[in-house]
């Protein structure tokens, strides 16, 4: 299975998108800084994710998040978080 991710900050509110084959790994590499990008915001809490059978079905997902403000905005109505 493939993963598309959404973190959270505990530390200032921002919010991480991305996608992966190992969820688990890949959110304890956010947590002990091995991120370049989200190291700054440590903390992080898994607040979304979704399974896909292909990569190409996540990656597509995760750019059309980062592309498209009305499907990120709709999501975080979904998940009743506010910015």
């Amino acid at each position: 299975m493939y993963y598309l991710y959404v973190l959270k900050s505990k530390k200032n509110g921002s919010f991480y998108i991305g996608s992966t084959k190992d969820l688990r790994k890949r959110f304890k590499q956010h947590n002990s800084g091995k991120s370049l990008f989200s190291k700054k915001f440590l903390p992080w809490e898994l607040v979304y994710y979704e399974a896909y059978q292909k990569y190409k079905y996540a990656f597509r997902r995760e750019k059309s998040f980062k592309k498209r403000a009305k499907a990120w905005q709709e999501l975080l109505k979904r998940l009743e978080i506010k910015r």
